[in-house]
């Protein structure tokens, strides 16, 4: 399979979008596609925003996933997720609409998303979503984020 890279923000100047519904993900093949191996993007520094007081949370995001036919390519998931910079929504929507956003587009094997998100009214709140259990076999180490005890 070939990548028409025309198609695609690679390359190219690009502006932060406004917001998630503007930002547009790409995907590329994988070129491992028959093998199973675990593909991991860390964003230590996610920001949203509270939509009840305006407020801006702060989070850290891992994301893992098995590929199937389709890797997501990295600098439209960068654009993607600094597109919430200006989103309300609460700790719960972000992280678990971002992970199928993300399924829907790539069509993994398998995948998970951690959001561990800095206190908020002092409670941290940290939300996990997965598409089943992970497969046999498969190598995956831990998430690397501590449980709260002031990250």
């Amino acid at each position: 399979m070939t990548i028409d890279a025309s198609t695609l923000q690679l390359g190219k100047a690009s502006e932060l979008p406004r917001s998630p519904e503007e930002a547009r993900l790409d995907r590329v093949p994988n070129p491992h596609a028959g093998t199973d191996y675990l593909a991991r993007f860390t964003c230590p520094e996610f920001t949203s925003i509270c939509p009840v007081t305006g407020q801006p949370d702060f989070g850290i995001l891992v994301i893992d996933y098995l590929p199937g036919d389709w890797l997501v390519e990295s600098k439209s998931l960068k654009l993607y997720l600094g597109a919430f910079r200006n989103h309300g929504a609460f700790h719960e929507d972000c992280t678990v609409g971002i992970g199928k956003t993300l399924v829907e587009l790539l069509e993994p094997k398998w995948f998970r998303i951690g959001g561990y998100w800095y206190p908020r009214g002092g409670i941290p709140i940290d939300v996990f979503f997965q598409t089943g259990e992970p497969p046999k076999g498969l190598w995956l180490p831990d998430q690397g984020v501590a449980p709260y005890r002031g990250r």
